[in-house]
């Protein structure tokens, strides 16, 4: 099962520098699945999860992420980053982490030949640390699941 949180923005940290994505969004897949005893469900186990978004950056905040992979050397080299932002739908939010997202460029152009629009430029991100995601403060993994796991 997928599920998809969008957001307006996010700010993120990457070593003291700020930048601001436009847009930003969220997937997260959990393979629990229900269990069966000769073909009969006789409860869950718990599955595998992953979680993976997207971000929209404008020309002048790729520029900050160009000048972290010049200084790692790399794109991949970028080490990856926390994440947090509000998804807002009318009057109502959640807040939302994740953790150890690494950055992987998808879109680097993104411009209408119309014009009228600023160029954007997407990243995608894996999140990567046992913390993984939590909505409105909430982990999306059970502790005693991940407490080996962090220390």
């Amino acid at each position: 099962m997928t599920k998809r949180i969008s957001g307006q923005s996010v700010d993120f940290n990457m070593d003291g520098d700020l930048v601001h994505a436009e847009k930003v969004s969220l997937s997260i897949t959990d393979n629990t699945a229900a269990a069966q005893t000769q073909g009969v469900p006789d409860g869950w186990v718990s599955g595998d999860v992953a979680a993976e978004g997207e971000m929209e950056l404008s020309t002048k905040s790729l520029s900050v992420v160009t000048a972290k992979a010049r200084s790692a050397g790399s794109w991949r080299g970028i080490e990856p980053v926390d994440l947090m932002w509000y998804a807002k739908a009318g009057n109502e939010e959640i807040k939302v982490e994740a953790f150890g997202c690494k950055l992987v460029v998808s879109d680097i152009l993104d411009n209408d030949p119309k014009g009228g629009s600023v160029m954007t430029h997407k990243i995608k991100f894996f999140v990567t640390s046992p913390d993984f995601v939590r909505i409105n403060g909430i982990p999306y993994i059970e502790t005693d699941l991940t407490e080996k796991l962090i220390g």
